[in-house]
């Protein structure tokens, strides 16, 4: 696997109900920043997506904001980001995410979150993204969806979401070991 130069970071624009994810969020940011990995998320300057962009920036790194016209306002468009690409809808957003990153990190997040990654499950499942998925399930909060995929895969109507499709781990430092050698 070539190294990794930049990942996209799904999350919520909203921190939730409990501050671990925040602190998660925080972490990444720090470790991509350290790393030197450009992040490319979704522009917002508020919730989880603020958290781990403030932590990029402060730690002197590279983020890049890809948000629609019409969520400038709603997610209120982080000022400070190294690159803010305006698009004109969802799909515009996701596909320029989608051709920008190297890879794919889910963090905490609501249907937007959600909809991030099934596309890019969607679109590795059908061979038409070989890039890694890593869902990093903060205090076990992607725990009920994991049960979905592994109920919807039992009943026969999708392959497993994992191996092969998306990793799931449980901290940032077993994040970057899965990527470093290649294990998603």
């Amino acid at each position: 696997m070539a190294a990794i130069a930049s990942l996209c970071v799904f999350c919520g624009s909203q921190t939730g109900r409990n501050p671990a994810h925040a602190e998660t969020a925080r972490s990444l940011g720090t470790a991509l920043a350290r790393r030197g990995i450009t992040l490319v998320y979704g522009a917002g300057g508020i919730g989880l997506m603020a958290v781990v962009a403030d932590a990029v920036l402060a730690g002197g790194g590279k983020a890049i904001g890809v948000i629609p016209e019409k969520l400038e306002s709603l997610e209120v468009a982080h000022p400070g980001l190294t690159e803010m690409v305006v698009t004109e809808d969802m799909f515009r957003r996701k596909r320029i995410m989608l051709d920008r990153a190297d890879g794919f990190v889910i963090l905490p997040g609501g249907y937007g979150t959600l909809d991030e990654f099934f596309e890019v499950l969607t679109w590795k499942q059908l061979g038409l993204l070989d890039k890694p998925i890593v869902v990093l399930d903060s205090e076990g909060f992607w725990g009920p969806l994991r049960d979905l995929l592994d109920h919807v895969s039992d009943e026969g109507f999708a392959p497993s979401a994992t191996p092969g499709l998306a990793t799931v781990v449980s901290t940032v430092d077993e994040l970057f070991r899965v990527l470093d050698n290649g294990e998603t």
